[in-house]
């Protein structure tokens, strides 16, 4: 920078500086414009350098700030791993405290146990004793003898839909029961405690629930088709509280094995007691019981596999745990343990199937489509309910075909929807039908019920479909596209040997029908307005494109013969009327021969003869008046037109399409005969 550039940033950058007095004295000093011009520039290129300066400083700032970012960062994901190894550390100290003093406590416990068995049993049943002082309603627990208390502790109840905290609890767990008493809030005397629910140790099942904070330290106590969560105090007392009740509960159960071999008599006394073979149960003769071997591990504790099996929703190993009791009792005899075994397994049975078909219900399993519900259906088919899983299988399907169809957005042209529509409620209604099959192959009884269920999904579709495309009052047009396209949909279910084409018909029957006639009658109205205002003038149509775009439009409508009826430049030899009405005749068919069904012959064939005979007798009557020779002429040749080419061609093209004769066409066609015009009198066309 210069020395002059230096003192203006200087004098401009002083604290005192005042700008109005900087410009008078400029202005004093200055020979003229030219001078403040010069000066003007300096100032400019001042200011210039001064932003870019700025600039150059933001850059670097915003550097070092990335960098600092950066750091800071990297500080940030030590300082987490530091936190998370001194988490670790911590956890790993608390175990280790922890399964010390719980060995030390068993230790002890079982050193007193064995030094003083009965002075504990009584010390247990005291404590027990006292305890249940406290909880109101709960006196006469202490009734069954040989119960003791085995732990009990403070714990807090949870929603089970929604995780919300319940009420605080105390649980007493005792050698072959468990005790929720809720805590009063208005305590009266000793009494802490409400008596709420009495569970049996063999009645549910206990199951850990993973921490998922803030919700952690939880189990779940599994009494189908409830359930209950808890939340202990800290993972500590969690931990007790899971391992106590899975030790109490397998003490139970190899206590009632000793038990019931110890009831089991050794001795043949009891069979020589009595020599009346009436004494004997019909189905069980003498020493039965001892025939039966229930004694083995895995038949022990069946009951309660049963229980863990579908608490854990492993539906698959309790029908395999059932098979393989049934195939071992399949030629044993039936003693009362059997029958009392017996007894147990069938109310497994009876919760396993509720929760099979919770599992069918639409609420769980309609996103999967058909083939989210094959595993409950096939636990349902081999626990023998084939009836009930078809039922719920069918049931389920149908609620996932009209929510998919409620769902469906309607939007855009009704063309569109209905494309859309079909592929849905088609799509659907194969892969169910796929399913079905794969899942029921071996149970030929129920696919009428499926044939049924079929025509009852229909049915909605049918609704669906109607209210879309006839209710809201569509062109025939369209309405013929839409159930063309529904005809091919439902063609496709042939491949599988379902066909519900005549199905769809019977349900579309009366609507077609009456959008047919109200179609003839609009037709039958414009034709009539046409005529009357008929001229009988000659068609010009000013341009050869528009000739040759009229004779690409009777080409495309089967009249092959258009060009015997065109003229010199761009006249055609027919009249306005005339063409118009063979326009809107073979549009007609055409979409008529669409909507066709079987049931709607005649509806179809009528309509086509009342607008044909509409034309005829308009031609008819304009013979009869006119008087004019040369209009006469002319109007014989749209008659001509008329008979010999536009209703042979309406009459083969129905048939050919049809597959059967147009008797009322033909009818019509030979009532009427070509006119001739002599000069004195006219041949009626009908």
């Amino acid at each position: 920078m210069s020395e002059t550039g230096n003192r203006l940033r200087k004098l401009l950058e002083s604290p005192n500086f005042d700008p109005q007095n900087y410009v008078k004295q400029l202005s004093q000093q200055s020979d003229g414009d030219r001078d403040l011009q010069e000066h003007r520039q300096k100032i400019q290129n001042l200011a210039d350098e001064t932003a870019q300066n700025l600039k150059k400083n933001v850059y670097k700032n915003y550097r070092q700030f990335i960098e600092t970012a950066k750091e800071i960062s990297y500080l940030e994901s030590e300082m987490y791993q530091l936190s998370h190894i001194l988490t670790e550390q911590k956890s790993i100290m608390e175990s280790i405290t922890q399964a010390l003093l719980s060995t030390d406590k068993d230790e002890t416990s079982k050193e007193m146990q064995a030094a003083f068995p009965k002075e504990t049993e009584e010390l247990k049943q005291r404590t027990l004793t006292s305890l249940l002082e406290k909880v109101e309603g709960g006196k006469t627990i202490m009734d069954t003898p040989g119960r003791h208390l085995v732990y009990n502790g403070d714990l807090v109840e949870f929603d089970v839909d929604n995780m919300s905290p319940v009420q605080k609890v105390h649980a007493f767990l005792m050698n072959d029961c468990l005790l929720i008493a809720t805590w009063l809030p208005n305590r009266r005397g000793t009494v802490k405690y409400k008596y709420n629910a009495l569970y049996d140790l063999e009645s549910f099942a206990v199951v850990n629930v993973k921490d998922n904070p803030p919700m952690k330290d939880m189990f779940k106590i599994l009494m189908f088709p409830d359930s209950r969560i808890f939340q202990a105090e800290n993972s500590k007392i969690k931990k007790e509280w899971l391992e106590i009740l899975d030790e109490t509960k397998k003490n139970k159960v190899t206590k009632d094995r000793h038990t019931k071999e110890e009831e089991v008599p050794t001795s043949p006394v009891r069979v020589e007691s009595s020599t009346n073979p009436f004494d004997q149960d019909e189905d069980e003769p003498a020493g039965a019981e001892e025939s039966v071997d229930l004694s083995l591990e895995w038949i022990q504790e069946l009951p309660e596999d049963l229980d863990v099996c579908i608490a854990q929703r492993d539906f698959e190993g309790a029908v395999d745990l059932l098979d393989k009791l049934n195939g071992y009792l399949r030629d044993q005899q039936v003693t009362p343990r059997v029958k009392e075994l017996r007894l147990k397994v069938e109310e497994r049975v009876r919760q396993l199937t509720e929760v099979l078909v919770f599992e069918l219900s639409p609420d769980r399993s309609l996103r999967g489509g058909p083939k989210a519900t094959r595993r409950a259906v096939s636990q349902l088919i081999r626990l023998g309910q084939s009836t009930k899983a078809c039922e719920l299988f069918l049931k389920n399907r149908a609620v996932a075909v009209q929510t998919a169809i409620r769902q469906l957005r309607i939007e855009g042209a009704t063309l569109l929807y209905i494309h859309k529509l079909c592929n849905i409620f088609f799509t659907s209604l194969l892969e169910t039908a796929k399913e079905f099959e794969m899942d029921f192959a071996g149970n030929t009884g129920c696919y009428s019920a499926f044939v049924v269920w079929s025509k009852s999904a229909m049915r909605m579709f049918v609704n669906a479909f109607s209210k879309q495309v006839f209710d809201s009052k569509e062109s025939l047009s369209t309405a013929a596209e839409c159930v063309k396209v529904a005809k091919e949909h439902c063609q496709q279910l042939t491949e599988i040997g379902l066909d519900l084409t005549f199905t769809l018909q019977s349900l579309l029957v009366r609507d077609v029908k009456a959008a047919l006639q109200s179609y003839n009658d609009i037709i039958m109205e414009a034709t009539k307005h046409r005529n009357s205002e008929e001229m009988w003038r000659r068609m010009n149509l000013m341009t050869p494109e528009a000739l040759a775009k009229l004779k690409d439009e009777m080409r495309s409508c089967g009249i092959r013969n258009f060009e015997q009826y065109t003229g010199d430049d761009c006249w055609v030899n027919l009249s306005y009327t005339i063409v118009a009405f063979t326009k809107q005749m073979m549009s007609f068919l055409e979409e008529g021969l669409k909507l066709y069904f079987p049931e709607l012959h005649m509806v179809l064939l009528e309509s086509l003869r009342e607008i044909l005979l509409v034309a005829v007798q308009h031609v008819d009557y304009s013979l009869r008046c006119e008087q004019d020779p040369e209009k006469k002429a002319f109007i014989v040749q749209n008659a001509t037109f008329l008979h010999d080419t536009v209703l042979p061609v309406v009459e083969s093209r129905f048939e050919e399409a049809v597959g059967k004769p147009a008797k009322q066409l033909q009818d019509l066609r030979k009532s009427t005969r070509p006119v001739r015009i002599n000069p004195e009198s006219t041949t009626s066309v009908v």
